[in-house]
């Protein structure tokens, strides 16, 4: 007999992996730890392999658990979107800015099949500087922005808190004295977040890469040159640090969207909204 994966489960994985632990996954769905686990089991039992590493602090989604994301969260967007968007036309034109590293997240793929239900439709999505997309914001190219709450071009609608993780480069010794760290240039909260986490706990680091975006950091990573911080969505599977004690905890982030006032009853700009806040 062929095996359904039922939309429960998904749910449950994706929002475990985004939360980064059972339990914020059991609040944030209103449901207690154990049935959470229970779903968890009921999912890795028929998909045939571990989905999770647990642990004290939280939850890493395995190997497996990696392959499984990015399918199990456009099933549920897809299912949402159908529900939600069958039987109607929506036309226009919505700018989004992304934060980078939701730009290379599965949200450009939830735009993607929104457009696609609404051929209509024009979706843009920018990824500049703050500079940049406060420009675009100001001028009307751009109606909806989701990034960290400070960089936001107005005052955000709703917000979110999502953790951080590290991410460690090839062959890289999380026990070496000093550890060698891969940083965004920039400021941001991911810096913020390696260099205070780091300082606090006492742990002597050295500065091995720097780069202003995502993609040289990854590079960075893959080279070995040293362990970051990310999302963990774009967290490469070999990059996931399995022993999660090995390097101290690190704080969540919030981010936050910002929309355009002159876009309020825009039914297209409505419907992207909904989509990002589904699918953050």
């Amino acid at each position: 007999m062929a095996k359904d994966l039922e939309f429960a489960l998904l749910r449950s994985f994706v929002t475990a992996v985004r939360e980064g632990s059972i339990s914020r996954a059991a609040t944030a769905l209103g449901h207690t730890q154990p049935a959470i686990s229970q779903q968890l089991r009921k999912l890795e039992s028929a998909v045939g392999h571990p989905l999770l590493y647990r642990s004290s602090s939280g939850v890493l989604p395995t190997r497996a658990g990696e392959e499984l994301l990015p399918y199990a969260e456009r099933i549920l967007s897809l299912a949402a979107q159908a529900l939600s968007e069958t039987g109607r036309a929506l036309t226009g034109h919505c700018g989004v800015g992304l934060l980078e590293d939701l730009a290379a997240s599965p949200l450009p793929q939830a735009l993607a099949d929104l457009a696609r239900l609404h051929p209509g439709a024009t979706l843009e999505v920018l990824s500049v500087s703050t500079a940049a997309m406060r420009e675009a914001y100001e001028a009307g190219r751009v109606h909806l922005v989701l990034d960290e709450v400070p960089d936001l071009p107005g005052p955000p609608r709703w917000t979110v808190r999502r953790p951080l993780v590290w991410a460690i480069g090839q062959g890289v010794d999380v026990t070496a004295d000093p550890l060698p760290v891969v940083l965004f240039s920039n400021t941001c909260a991911w810096r913020a977040a390696a260099v205070d986490t780091l300082e606090r706990s006492s742990r002597r680091w050295r500065v091995a890469f720097e780069s202003n975006s995502l993609v040289g950091v990854l590079a960075a990573l893959r080279a070995g040159l040293g362990v970051g911080v990310l999302m963990p969505v774009n967290v490469e599977p070999a990059m996931a640090l399995h022993d999660v004690d090995a390097l101290p905890a690190l704080p969540d982030v919030e981010l936050g969207l910002a929309r355009h006032p002159r876009t309020e009853a825009d039914p297209l700009v409505d419907a992207v909204e909904t989509a990002l806040r589904r699918n953050i």
